[in-house]
């Protein structure tokens, strides 16, 4: 076995504005496993406002090259184990994760929803994101957008704004990357009107001192993103959001979001599955998982001007699966 990587730069379609900044574009870590003449393939993502720099992933896949290489080829379950005991980043992790699995599945002839026995149901449709701009821009693209599913980025809101929003016909979620106050949660937990949105995502930022004013008994579905960072979080978050943003990258891995996911599930939670700005290779990763969801934002790769792999994909909102083996990525 032969663990590569490279770092790559995806080009955005359009600057993408969030509550943490303007981006024209993301650097990623593509990962590759290579074992007789099959290759899987991960990745990872460098988000600024996470602290998270390639850099440092570069330097911990110098560190373990030579012990990953001497890894055995066996099931993904087994090879996670192993890989643990590394102790890497959790994004740095996930694409290792996830390229064994791709490899695992290429070698064995069979995809990952067969490897885990999967039921496919029916998917849900994912979202697309719109970032943020003046209102009637926003207003604009959502209307003349072919997703019937927008997911919009906000730092502030008013009644005005809900009802405009509203009036599209599509179906809105909101995405405040942690940028409203206390005052205006509370707004919108208690107006009946919050309940025709889809969900409202990390409304506060991160922690227990900001979520616990959140009620999951509210007319707002309260969406935990970066609140959610462990299966160990789970019950803290219980009582005050009712559904959790799985993210492959920032679970660790497929391994352990299948984990996550199964617990949150017997907890009665709601379930998206979300992505970062990522190429085919990651939405491939976070599609594997599609089943599995009541909302999807997988919208990564279809933010990118120069995304150069093939592999499951979302198109005008719907997913359409990949049929080769592992998780189907393929240059």
């Amino acid at each position: 076995m032969n663990i590569n990587w490279k770092i790559v730069h995806h080009q955005l379609k359009e600057p993408f504005k969030i509550a943490y900044g303007v981006y024209d574009f993301r650097k990623a870590l593509i990962v590759s496993i290579n074992y007789n003449g099959k290759t899987g393939y991960g990745e990872c993502t460098e988000i600024d406002y996470y602290h998270i720099h390639l850099a440092d992933f570069v330097k911990d896949l110098e560190r373990i090259q030579t012990f990953v290489n001497y890894l055995s080829i066996e099931h993904p379950f087994e090879f996670f184990k192993k890989l643990q005991a590394f102790s890497l980043h959790p994004f740095l992790q996930s694409a290792i994760d996830c390229a064994f699995w791709d490899l695992y599945g290429k070698l064995e002839n069979k995809t990952f929803v067969e490897l885990n026995q999967i039921k496919l149901t029916h998917f849900p449709q994912s979202s697309i994101t719109i970032s943020m701009d003046e209102e009637a821009v926003q207003l604009q693209k959502i209307i003349e957008s072919d997703w019937e599913y927008c997911k919009v980025k906000v730092n502030s809101w008013s009644t005005s704004f809900r009802d405009k929003l509203l009036s599209t016909g599509k179906n809105i979620s909101i995405d405040s990357n942690g940028s409203f106050s206390l005052e205006t949660c509370e707004l919108i937990q208690n107006d009946p009107l919050s309940a025709k949105f889809l969900y409202f995502e990390q409304p506060m930022p991160k922690g227990v001192a900001h979520y616990k004013h959140l009620s999951q008994n509210s007319y707002a579905n309260w969406m935990a993103d970066e609140d959610v960072q462990s299966i160990d979080d789970l019950e803290l978050l219980q009582p005050h959001y009712k559904t959790l943003n799985i993210k492959v990258m920032k679970c660790g891995g497929l391994t352990p979001s299948l984990s996550v996911i199964q617990k949150a599930k017997k907890m009665n939670f709601k379930i998206m599955i979300g992505c970062m700005t990522e190429s085919t290779v990651g939405i491939s990763a976070g599609i594997a998982l599609a089943s599995f969801a009541d909302y999807l934002d997988l919208d990564g790769a279809n933010l990118i001007a120069n995304d150069t792999f093939n592999g499951s994909k979302i198109v005008n909102g719907e997913v359409v699966l990949s049929e080769d083996s592992g998780l189907g990525i393929t240059i």
